[in-house]
């Protein structure tokens, strides 16, 4: 378990490759990783949190407050807690809010509060990935620091074929397992 006692945000954004985001997390939890999954509202028109609850073994959050009961879901402990943050899928709409600070959902207030590293795995169609906004987006995360997750090639949810497909789950975890590895090797 090479994984073992890193703790990871999870962050899950509304794009089609959500469903990735299944295989992503079991491939996480696999490797001995405590995985906190935080989804923006329109990734639970996607995959449900109850799935991803399932898989990782802890509540998923979604909102800044339980509608049950109030109970305040803090993206600063959350910040604090995480070794790594680990947004898959990244949607333009999530890239541009975190490159311009646009606070609106708990996913970006927990990725602006992270003390730890960032990982960001884009998933979009290519005419939007290629977009000139969203390689500003992109520019921007890299230039705070973020390690970009290079979307792959090939068909994508619209017919098209071209870059933009999130890169696949167990790619994603080899490129987490040989961060850690690195950063233990300085």
């Amino acid at each position: 378990m090479k994984l073992q006692g890193k703790k990871i945000i999870l962050g899950v954004t509304g794009s089609i490759a959500a469903y990735k985001a299944a295989y992503l997390l079991r491939g996480l939890v696999k490797e001995g990783a405590e995985v906190q999954v935080v989804m923006t509202p329109s990734a639970k028109e996607f995959i449900t949190p109850l799935t991803l609850s399932a898989l990782s073994g802890k509540p998923v959050v979604s909102e800044f407050f339980s509608s049950e009961d109030g109970t305040w879901h803090s993206h600063v402990d959350m910040g604090i807690w995480a070794d790594l943050m680990l947004v898959a899928p990244a949607t333009a709409s999530t890239m541009g809010k975190m490159a311009h600070g646009i606070a609106d959902t708990l996913l970006v207030t927990t990725y602006m509060s992270a003390k730890c590293p960032v990982m960001v795995a884009p998933a979009m169609d290519l005419d939007m990935f290629q977009h000139p906004s969203n390689q500003q987006s992109i520019g921007i995360l890299k230039s705070f620091g973020n390690i970009i997750i290079d979307p792959g090639s090939g068909e994508l949810a619209s017919g098209l074929v071209g870059k933009g497909r999130m890169e696949e789950p167990e790619v994603i975890v080899e490129k987490v397992i040989s961060f850690f590895n690195e950063k233990k090797n300085c």
